[in-house]
């Protein structure tokens, strides 16, 4: 019998994979396509959140000129920036895999069952595969892994284009994290719907450029994003000249986090490991991945463990009390952002990056503790706008069921 079957071959589930293989774990994937199926989506990360530097030479782009456009300025940000090569980073987890002989399977998961001992997963083809503990990398929308009913989920939604233009789009060597200028916007541009520019320079002619709207409820069309990347672009003098690739990308900031108590795990998206405060996940996958596989490792070594025993020492790696707490402020945060229009997103984000280094880095990379998240909060609040001040205090305000929890430490 296997110790664990992973249920999804996205970067997270392969990342959970192949740290579990790299502990001798015995390990089977059950994915809808064979191994080496293409990601259709890019994969950006902060260079200094690959702790292992095996990771590092996965990237296909590096950037060091990397600024944010808000609240009137411009910011360099002095922190490199990477996009992942997908394929060198599939070879690399796959590579893994193969050499501790981890076993594949082609199908999607209907079902589970548990029993003392083991895990029975029954998949739409009728297949079933027994293993020790389930892990649900499957996405946000997982079948297995079981959830309160989501409420008021807000969604980041954007549309990319990679391609050439008539005049570049950003300066050569450049990255720009965000844009949230609104000058290109028709009529009463300041109470618009926030959206920014994520854009870089490629190498040669190359560029990709997305419009995005970090969080919204329901979330904008593609459409509407479409539009106001073509406007935004043209207002600039820029027009495209080729179209290499589109990217549609729409995930929840916010769904709400899995039982903590089932037994059975889940990874990646299916456990709600989205930030809320950027939409940022793979970077955070690659990194738990080992804590995770240590924490099932140390578990499995017992003979009689089963689903329950093993769930529950994976749950409390990669959701202890202080994550879920920071979560909580997190998403306090979010809805605070909710809330502002494009001009108060723009001016919010001014203030942000006033923070210090330390403050803002932490904060995006989802590695402070709940004293330092206070203590940038409070600073934040301290160099926003008055405006920017009193709609924090709102959305604070309409959010009673966040704070007794943030209060509590539950």
């Amino acid at each position: 019998m296997i110790d664990v079957l992973v249920v999804g071959a996205g970067p997270a589930g392969l990342a959970i994979a192949a740290a579990l293989c790299d502990l001798g774990l015995r390990v089977a994937v059950l994915a809808p396509v064979a191994p080496g199926g293409a990601w259709p989506n890019t994969y950006g990360v902060w260079v200094d959140e690959l702790a292992d530097s095996a990771l590092q030479p996965l990237l296909g782009q590096r950037w060091t000129d990397c600024v944010v456009c808000a609240g009137g300025r411009s910011f360099d940000l002095g922190r490199e920036y990477g996009l992942f090569d997908n394929a060198r980073l599939q070879a690399h987890l796959l590579h893994r895999c193969e050499r501790a002989n981890m076993t594949w399977h082609q199908g999607t998961a209907q079902r589970v069952y548990h029993a003392p001992d083991a895990s029975h997963l029954v998949t739409s083809a009728g297949e079933t595969i027994t293993a020790r503990v389930v892990i649900d990398a499957s996405g946000h929308a997982a079948a297995l892994v079981q959830r309160p009913a989501p409420q008021r989920v807000a969604h980041q939604v954007a549309f990319g284009i990679v391609g050439t233009f008539t005049a570049p789009p950003v300066r050569a060597g450049q990255l720009v994290l965000m844009d949230f200028r609104y000058d290109h916007l028709p009529g009463d541009a300041k109470a618009a719907q926030p959206t920014f520019l994520y854009a870089m320079h490629l190498g040669g002619e190359r560029y990709f450029v997305e419009e995005t709207s970090l969080a919204s409820k329901p979330p904008m069309h593609f459409e509407v994003l479409e539009q106001r990347l073509y406007r935004r672009l043209a207002a600039r003098g820029v027009t495209v000249r080729t179209i290499e690739h589109t990217e549609h990308c729409l995930f929840p900031m916010n769904l709400p986090l899995p039982y903590l108590d089932q037994p059975i795990l889940a990874y990646g998206g299916a456990a709600s490991m989205v930030h809320p405060a950027s939409g940022y996940q793979v970077g955070a996958a690659l990194r738990l991945a080992p804590r995770l596989a240590a924490a099932l490792a140390q578990v499995a070594g017992q003979p009689n463990a089963g689903p329950v025993a093993l769930a529950g020492a994976g749950w409390e790696a990669l959701w202890p009390s202080a994550a879920v707490r920071n979560r909580n402020l997190y998403e306090l945060g979010l809805h605070s952002l909710l809330n502002f229009n494009a001009a108060e997103l723009d001016e919010f984000f001014g203030a942000f990056f006033q923070l210090p280094y330390p403050a803002w880095t932490g904060y995006l990379s989802n590695t402070l503790t709940t004293p330092q998240i206070v203590r940038d909060m409070v600073g934040l609040f301290i160099k926003a706008p008055n405006p920017i001040r009193a709609g924090l205090v709102r959305s604070a305000l309409r959010e009673p069921a966040l704070l007794t929890t943030i209060v509590s430490g539950q």
